[in-house]
């Protein structure tokens, strides 16, 4: 244990380390308040016996110094003084002294009250050690709680993607690829974070969700839909929405969004409520894009696959009309890396 005693007076500095030799101390001096703190600055200690009456920085002056900061704070303080008068006392306890010792000394009363506030201040030191551990270990669970349930949602998107390619008339791996084609918009959007990307990319499968509620005959009709028919289909997107809505889960959060806003169309001719520009969410901006180009340059039951000429001039002609001119420059700035998402998968 590493004790300082401070006080301006020699021999009451021998004295004290005369009675507290025997106990296995480490034992500092210094003679005035400022040479203590230098001390306690550049050295650990696990108790301060403070002289109260010194010149320069009385003993008052250097305990407000020692608890105004956060690294000496906790160094118990016992204040060594003269005077027995009750305000001295209390000011002392009130500035954080843990206790006093009344000059002249008596052996035995202090090296009691050193050793019961050692004790103490050890205890202290050991219970925030122990408090600190729980708090890390709690934090470690709760973050592996936490990735528990985020595969848990990541395994349940990617059944329900299972289920929307056996269920819609998508071929292939488009729900996959407009997840890829998504993640990579996110990417190049500057407003955009990783923790975004991550978001985009788990719920965009999930954009098409509402089609599970669409007759069969609608969904799988090989050919154009009557304007009877395409009303019933446009209602998979609030559908999608409906599904989702309730989840307090990010991803499925993330997904409602995009099922309710991927065909809403820059200009407001979109649907189902007619959004326009920055009105629709960027996550909605997003996927609509993505849908579209992996849609358009892979063969449906409907139509045949467009040439990635005529997918680029149909979205340049969209540009600010359906889709966000500022996706479609991301586009056509990094084509090669969307085009092998598209190409590739």
């Amino acid at each position: 244990m590493n004790i300082l005693v401070v006080d301006d007076v020699m021999e009451n500095i021998q004295i004290v380390m005369n009675i507290l030799k025997e106990e296995d101390y480490t034992l500092s001096f210094a003679t005035d308040g400022e040479e203590a703190l230098e001390l306690v600055k550049n050295n650990d200690f696990d108790l301060i016996l403070l002289d109260i009456m010194m010149p320069k920085l009385n003993g008052f002056e250097v305990c407000k110094k020692l608890k105004s900061d956060d690294a000496l704070k906790d160094i118990p303080i016992i204040f060594l003084t003269a005077k027995s008068d009750i305000d001295s006392v209390e000011k002392g306890f009130k500035l954080g002294g843990v206790d006093y010792i009344i000059k002249p000394f008596h052996a035995e009363e202090m090296i009691n009250r050193v050793k019961n506030h050692l004790e103490l201040f050890q205890s202290k030191k050991l219970l925030k050690q122990q408090n600190t551990s729980l708090i890390l270990k709690s934090e470690l669970q709760k973050e592996r709680l936490t990735k528990e349930i985020e595969d848990n949602q990541r395994e349940i998107i990617y059944i329900l993607m299972e289920m929307m390619e056996l269920t819609s008339d998508e071929t292939g791996q488009h729900i996959k690829r407009v997840a890829e084609l998504s993640r990579l918009f996110a990417f190049y959007t500057e407003s955009l974070d990783s923790e975004d990307e991550l978001l985009v990319f788990h719920a965009a499968p999930m954009h098409d969700i509402g089609k599970i509620a669409i007759p069969k005959e609608i969904l799988h009709k090989p050919g154009k839909l009557t304007p009877e028919e395409f009303e019933i289909m446009k209602t998979h997107a609030a559908k999608g929405k409906d599904f989702l809505k309730h989840s307090e889960r990010r991803f499925f959060k993330t997904a409602s969004i995009i099922a309710n806003e991927h065909h809403e169309k820059w200009d407001g001719s979109g649907y189902p409520r007619g959004l326009k520009g920055e009105e629709i969410h960027i996550y909605g901006r997003i996927v609509a894009l993505a849908d579209v180009f992996d849609a358009l340059t892979h063969k449906r039951k409907y139509k045949e696959s467009w040439t990635l000429e005529a997918t680029l001039e149909y979205i340049t002609e969209q540009s600010s009309r359906h889709f966000d001119p500022k996706l479609v420059d991301i586009l056509f700035n990094n084509l090669d890396e969307f085009t092998a998402i598209c190409f590739e998968n």
